[in-house]
């Protein structure tokens, strides 16, 4: 069975995210976002990729599995069925259903983790991925401990 970890990055540091992942033995971190930016210091793509490699994990973006504009502002408003909805015709698209394949493929390889902002996986779009491409997997939400 295929065990998948994921991790929203919401209220950690970026040494707290890379802590977490090294403790739970990933391989490789998912960037999951449709937009690998973020006004919280460590989490854009490039210091972000930087600090993953540097303590031996593989970091890779997967934009296509990113939720779309309309999704991401529906789950800041906590409209879980807008976000689903919105998702799954984002998950349709050829693109997307590609980098899935791709992400399922990877899986089967390596200990991975999904990573998104959103601090609840059951709120994100993490959750609806996990949903469509890793039905049956084993599947554990980890959290970065904030320091103090």
């Amino acid at each position: 069975m295929i065990a998948i970890t994921t991790i929203g990055y919401a209220h950690a540091t970026q040494d707290a995210l890379i802590a977490a992942l090294r403790e739970a033995g990933v391989e490789l971190l998912a960037d999951i976002r449709a937009l690998p930016l973020s006004r919280r210091a460590g989490f854009s793509k490039t210091s972000l990729r930087s600090a993953v490699e540097a303590a031996g994990m593989e970091y890779r973006h997967f934009k296509h599995l990113g939720t779309p504009k309309e999704g991401r502002d529906a789950a800041r408003k906590g409209d879980y069925a807008t976000l689903r909805r919105v998702y799954e015709g984002q998950l349709e698209l050829p693109e997307a259903l590609a980098q899935m394949a791709e992400i399922q493929a990877l899986a089967t390889e390596k200990r991975i983790c999904l990573l998104c902002y959103c601090e609840e996986a059951e709120k994100c779009h993490r959750s609806l991925l996990i949903e469509h491409a890793f039905g049956d997997a084993n599947v554990t939400h980890l959290h970065a401990a904030m320091p103090g």
